[in-house]
């Protein structure tokens, strides 16, 4: 099939939090999300309720919404693909933030990529780019790593490698947690980190309550913050010599 027959696959990005309205959105957001009626997403509860924060007056029985997760399996991938034949736009939403970006969207983005569809990216907050951009560490050499390990050894085992890459490259380490291990994962680094190498927590972003703070370990340890189960983005870093 021609690309020119696959309509555009857009990402559209939606709140990192259950807070804020539709003036933390591009209008060009809102215009999209009343003309298309495809979907691809994690969850289809959490897709109407966000689309219906952006449109309040949305009639959602019209939506197409399909299942797009990390069990989706790639002959799977191809048939999603495959809605947008004829023309179809669609778009992409992820449960939090930008979609393809620690997130199973990317799949169909690939597909897309292999078939010559059209995919555009949309305006809208990415938790790991704010989180970086308030750190105070590179911004112009960073690695994400996703999830670290489970398993306490294996994961203060990669803790100790990301330090060291930080520490001879001067590159921040960005790296995820599941909300609830927020605190295992804080109480691993602060005992296998040197007390001079930095950590930046960024937690509930563009929610209320919401921070982003830069510190030496050192300092973590002094006065070491109970985060619970918020939304976290951790960065390992170096002050620049």
């Amino acid at each position: 099939m021609s690309a020119d027959n696959y309509g555009t696959l857009y990402l559209m990005p939606v709140w990192l939090g259950d807070k804020g309205g539709i003036e933390q959105l591009p209008p060009e957001n809102v215009v999209l999300a009343k003309r298309i009626t495809l979907y691809f997403c994690e969850h289809e509860k959490t897709a109407r309720h966000m689309l219906r924060r952006m449109v309040p007056e949305m009639d959602l029985s019209r939506l197409e919404l399909h299942r797009l997760d990390k069990d989706t399996t790639a002959p799977e991938v191809m048939e999603l693909l495959l809605l947008l034949e004829n023309g179809r736009d669609a778009a992409i939403i992820s449960e939090a933030g930008m979609p393809g970006i620690a997130d199973p969207g990317a799949r169909l983005v690939q597909a897309a990529h292999t078939k010559g569809a059209r995919v555009v990216p949309l305006i809208g907050p990415s938790s790991l780019l704010l989180a970086l951009a308030a750190s105070g560490l590179n911004g112009q050499q960073f690695t994400f790593h996703g999830y670290l390990p489970i398993q306490p050894n294996e994961r203060k085992a990669a803790i100790k490698r990301l330090e060291s890459d930080a520490q001879r490259t001067g590159a921040a380490q960005l790296f995820i947690e599941t909300p609830y291990r927020n605190d295992a994962l804080l109480a691993d680094l602060l005992a296998a980190c040197s007390p001079v190498t930095v950590l930046t927590i960024a937690i509930d972003l563009t929610q209320p309550g919401g921070y982003v703070r830069t510190c030496e370990i050192a300092q973590w340890k002094r006065e070491k913050p109970e985060l619970g189960k918020r939304p976290a983005v951790f960065i390992l870093g170096a002050w620049p010599r």
